[in-house]
């Protein structure tokens, strides 16, 4: 057995926490093969092109995940998260998705997601303390009921 120590480094260098992400990428390429991996960035901007915010999402084996869906205060209630998150789904579904995925906490936007046709599949209670994480999915696909 070879001599492996485990070592904590908060500010280890990003060449080697990606050579970690590598690693895995590498493992899971070599059963599932390709993963159609594809970022997505959606801004909202105003006239003079500032963000007013946006979302960043990431498609990979057929799935959208979204990661951050963000509004400036002065914007939001207006509808603008809903039409981004309509725009992301549009993506999803040129690049073949079957289904989206996120999550949320109590203070952001659950009731948001719910509206959308999102069904809550998961939630971590007092995460953070005194509020919830809540895990949505929507299927994209045509027929009902295909993700449950």
């Amino acid at each position: 057995m070879p001599n492996l120590t485990i070592t904590s480094e908060p500010d280890a260098p990003q060449a080697e926490v990606r050579a970690i992400g590598d690693g895995l990428d590498a493992f899971n390429n070599g059963v599932l093969g390709d993963p159609g991996y594809s970022p997505v960035r959606l801004f909202l901007r105003d006239g003079d092109g500032a963000i007013a915010g946006g979302l960043v999402a990431e498609i990979y084996l057929e799935w959208m995940y979204v990661r951050i869906l963000w509004i400036a205060d002065a914007h939001r209630g207006q509808g603008h998260g809903a039409a981004l998150m309509r725009r992301a789904e549009d993506e999803a579904r040129g690049h073949g998705c079957r289904a989206v995925w996120l999550d949320t906490f109590t203070f952001q936007a659950p009731e948001l997601y719910r509206k959308l046709g999102y069904r809550e599949f998961g939630r971590l209670d007092d995460y953070p303390p005194g509020h919830a994480r809540h895990f949505f999915v929507k299927s994209l696909a045509t027929e009902p009921g295909s993700l449950g």
